[in-house]
């Protein structure tokens, strides 16, 4: 397997199956049940012209993760879907639960979810704290492949915001989450850097990424 195929397979496990579960990206304004989730969530006119948006559309009736590759092992164990498995367990379904968004820029691709329940932020703390060192590998045979998990400030002191970075071979490559209350909504999303020069607006992470989940948070308090 080669060095990109690693990668590639390593970041698969970072991304939270509930936001890579089984699912169609449509373009333009989709139409959820909800009316005050539907207020609470950015849409392409709050981004600049040029930028990709698009919101995503799950399939009724599929489980969290469904379709996704299964997680990678890792020591300690189960730092690879951690932060996916402690969103699933206080998730609450059904229409008007949530509402899912991508936004590509040039450099940075990311994909906000607006909750109308609330996350367990003393438990995504702990778990990236427990995983701030970890090694993940696809056999217990294998070397293991170091991943650091390491908290960002950020302007709003209840967020918690995390940068994930994997070490294969002296070559970096880091994922972005951030996690936020919202009063009695929440606002969670993930960011990974994705050139793409057909976007005419490039991004920066995780600048970029941080001014979106702010900009998505405050849009939220205001509902």
């Amino acid at each position: 397997m080669t060095r990109r195929q690693v990668a590639t397979a390593v970041a698969a496990t970072l991304i939270p199956a509930v936001l890579a579960g089984c699912s169609q990206v449509v373009s333009g304004t989709a139409a959820w049940p909800g009316a005050r989730l539907e207020r609470a969530v950015l849409t392409e006119a709050d981004f600049p012209p040029g930028v990709r948006y698009q919101r995503i559309v799950k399939d009724a009736g599929q489980g969290d993760g469904a379709g996704a590759p299964p997680p990678m092992l890792s020591t300690p164990e189960g730092c690879t879907d951690g932060l996916t498995r402690d969103i699933a367990q206080n998730a609450e379904r059904g229409a008007g639960s949530a509402a899912e968004y991508m936004v590509a820029y040039d450099g940075a691709r990311m994909v906000i979810t607006v909750l109308t329940w609330a996350l367990n932020i003393e438990r995504l703390a702990a778990t990236a704290e427990r995983c701030a060192q970890y090694e993940t590998y696809f056999e217990p045979s294998d070397p293991g492949i170091p991943v650091t998990t390491t908290r960002l400030p950020t302007a709003r002191g209840d967020a918690l915001v995390y940068q994930q970075t994997m070490d294969l071979n002296g070559a970096q490559s880091s994922v972005y989450f951030s996690f936020e209350n919202v009063g009695s909504m929440a606002v969670f999303g993930i960011a990974f850097p994705t050139t793409d020069p057909s976007v005419a607006v490039k991004g920066t992470l995780p600048q970029t990424f941080l001014a979106i989940t702010d900009k998505q948070a405050e849009r939220a308090e205001a509902v």
